[in-house]
């Protein structure tokens, strides 16, 4: 999918400008709203936050001393650290405060350094280097899906925007990884995925007449794939041993792998 980076910046701050709106008016009533839980379990709407902010940060040493960078990360992974849980320590070293008030600096500044970069530049990250565009995309997905895990805590809906076109494109692209990092050969069959946007608009990867298939909502698309909601809590149609295989244990996210317990099939 072509993707201009402009565009894409722009995507990434109002994400983040929409989940701050979620919170703001809660906080304002309620600081201790941050303190809720989330359907990940175990985490805080606090937690969300912290992680957010923390690979925010993360990207923007990235960009700014790649080397620097290097030093943390592997010092990190030869430690035995997970990176969600260093992010959530992070966050508890940093003592009082508001989580939402560090996540909306990181991001105001992240955004700030991509709206003059040049997306090709590729930078270190916690797998493989990445270039800038992919970097921007990944930071859009996760702000999407830990905002998902802050508005199911809130019981909040939240109204699907043209950005989940992104977060599918991330979603497609990973068909392979999903396999991988489960120490599994990827399916060498074609899948069509066939999905609506917000505004019926059709979004389609993969070749036509293939047999094996997905189609469906976008936005429910977008939930599996960030293994937000359970496939058995959507109305997706899939179709074929690959596609059913894929959608299983697809997972848009780097890291090792993860499954979604039906008990995350909130709705």
């Amino acid at each position: 999918m072509a993707v201009d980076f402009t565009q894409l910046v722009g995507d990434l701050a109002a994400e983040g400008d929409e989940l701050a709106a979620l919170l703001e008016p809660r906080l304002a009533a309620d600081p201790d709203t941050e303190h809720a839980l989330t359907p990940a379990e175990g985490w805080t709407i606090a937690d969300q936050l912290a992680h957010l902010a923390y690979f925010d940060e993360a990207l923007l040493l990235a960009m700014n001393d790649p080397l620097q960078f290097r030093v943390v990360r592997d010092m990190a992974i030869a430690a035995g650290g997970d990176m969600a849980e260093l992010a959530r320590e992070r966050h508890r070293e940093r003592g009082g405060g508001s989580m939402l008030s560090w996540f909306q600096d990181t991001r105001g500044r992240l955004v700030s350094e991509l709206k003059g970069a040049d997306p090709r530049l590729r930078v270190p990250w916690y797998g493989p280097d990445m270039s800038l565009a992919s970097a921007a995309t990944a930071r859009l997905m996760e702000t999407w899906a830990h905002g998902q895990d802050v508005a199911d805590a809130l019981g909040a809906w939240r109204q699907p925007t043209t950005r989940l076109r992104h977060i599918a494109d991330l979603g497609v692209r990973t068909f392979a990884f999903s396999f991988k990092v489960r120490s599994l050969a990827p399916p060498d069959v074609p899948v069509r995925v066939e999905l609506w946007g917000p505004h019926l608009e059709e979004w389609t990867w993969g070749p036509e007449g293939a047999d094996d298939f997905v189609q469906g909502p976008a936005e429910e698309f977008c939930l599996v794939v960030t293994q937000r909601r359970h496939l058995a809590a959507t109305t997706l149609q899939v179709e074929g041993v690959a596609a059913r295989a894929w959608l299983s244990i697809a997972q848009a996210f780097a890291g090792g792998p993860t499954t979604t317990s039906p008990g995350r099939a909130v709705t």
